[in-house]
């Protein structure tokens, strides 16, 4: 099986109004509880912030901690889900059943394969 990443950006569902966001929980949740289901998850979550307060630190190789993100950055991550699939296909699927819970487009990007990786 290989691992994929499905994240979306900070504000992505910053258009939905706030007395929908329950319904949004509780669709998110229940696409979770299909992967779990199915035997497919790993982890899911959203990354806390509140609205420009973001709580992101960078930590150099000299183990000097920054407070970011840096105002070049483009993109903060605002949520991911983590799912352990044969296919990019199948990946994509999950993907798909989660932006339409999430009411948001999602981005899927393939773990690196590391055969010393422990499990």
């Amino acid at each position: 099986m290989t691992r994929y990443l499905i994240s979306f950006e900070k504000g992505a569902m910053d258009h939905i109004p706030q007395e929908e966001i329950a319904e949004v929980g509780k669709a998110a949740h229940a696409v979770i509880q299909e992967a779990k289901d199915a035997g497919v998850f790993l982890f899911a979550g959203g990354l806390q912030y509140d609205n420009d307060d973001v709580e992101h630190a960078v930590v150099a190789t000299d183990g000097l901690v920054t407070d970011g993100p840096y105002p070049e950055s483009k993109e903060v991550i605002g949520g991911v889900a983590i799912v352990d699939v044969p296919t990019r296909e199948e990946a994509l699927e999950w993907a798909a059943k989660i932006a339409v819970a999430c009411r948001c487009a999602q981005d899927v990007r393939k773990f690196m394969d590391d055969p010393d990786l422990i499990d």
